[in-house]
């Protein structure tokens, strides 16, 4: 399987794909950057790692890389300037993102291609790539909250002491401010958190609120998240190379079989396999999450109304 990151010089991409040779699942990984200096920079020191991990090809180029590939994964976006705006920032990432599209188009993908956006605002620029590219919107991914979701388990394990790769939680609905957490299925070795040692009302409110705000804590202390989102995104790429039909909260447009959401992109329950987006699934919520997850959806529909306009 190959696999192209555009923006595979900035941080998100060059962390996923140091994660992804770490993994040693994917054939191929190409990093397409505008800095095509710094892309194949990355690509040459990942490739002086290769004997240590796996039988890897790691390349740097542009966009004659899409059409041989089986997952790109766009991950190009604009930092926020002082005094800038949420809205004009969203504007300038989705022009951005826009002209990536232009460019995919230009080359053409394989019709079997999944796309998997992480570029900022997520939710948006999902529903935008899947207006845009021509392709079944089950071929069209967004990271969603799948980065939120492993901040949220780590921060469970850390706060009571317990396996990582044994605590399961998860966050649904838009990777922003109205994200929700799903306090009703979340386990440690499958004991539920209220029969755990140590669980309370107040130590949820203060780790969903530290998940919540992890990006500006890692913006503020080292510049920008890598490590983590560089992982989340290995899980969806190898869910789809190892058609594994794992269950992921990945950002895909509702068609209102799930939840009654429809005509927006956002994080559900989904089966991720190598044709993408497999099926959703509509596990049990408390009504408080089940009312938080639609009014998620809701608070997201103005922006993305406003993007569509200004993309056509």
């Amino acid at each position: 399987m190959k696999v192209s990151i555009i923006g595979g010089g900035g941080l998100v991409g060059s962390c996923a794909a140091y994660a992804l040779q770490c993994g040693g699942v994917v054939r191929e990984i190409a990093l397409l950057d505008v800095n095509a200096n710094l892309a194949a920079g990355h690509a040459l020191d990942l490739m002086h790692g290769s004997p240590s991990i796996a039988d890897q090809l790691l390349t740097s180029g542009g966009y004659e890389h899409v059409p041989s590939s089986d997952v790109i994964c766009i991950t190009a976006g604009l930092r926020r300037k002082p005094e800038e705006s949420r809205l004009d920032l969203i504007n300038r990432n989705t022009d951005l993102f826009a002209s990536i599209l232009t460019e995919i188009q230009k080359v053409g993908l394989k019709k079997s291609a999944i796309v998997l956006v992480v570029s900022n605002p997520v939710d948006i620029l999902t529903s935008v790539a899947a207006s845009k590219l021509g392709l079944p919107i089950s071929q069209v991914l967004g990271l969603g909250t799948q980065l939120d979701t492993i901040r949220f388990c780590s921060l469970i394990s850390d706060a009571l002491k317990s396996s990582p790769t044994q605590t399961k939680a998860l966050i649904l609905g838009e990777h922003g401010d109205s994200m929700i957490p799903v306090w009703s299925s979340a386990t440690v070795g499958g004991l539920s958190l209220d029969k755990y040692p140590g669980w309370n009302g107040a130590l949820a409110e203060k780790i969903f609120t530290r998940t919540k705000g992890s990006g500006a804590e890692c913006l503020s202390k080292k510049g920008g998240a890598g490590f983590a989102v560089g992982i989340a995104i290995r899980d969806v790429i190898h869910a789809i190379a190892l058609d594994q039909n794992r269950i992921l909260p990945v950002s895909t447009v509702q068609d209102g079989a799930c939840y009654g959401i429809r005509d927006v992109a956002i994080s559900v329950p989904t089966v991720v396999g190598r044709p993408g987006a497999v099926q959703r699934v509509e596990i049990d919520l408390w009504p408080k999450e089940l009312q938080g997850l639609r009014a998620s959806a809701a608070a997201i529909k103005p922006t993305l109304e406003t993007v569509m306009k200004r993309v056509g």
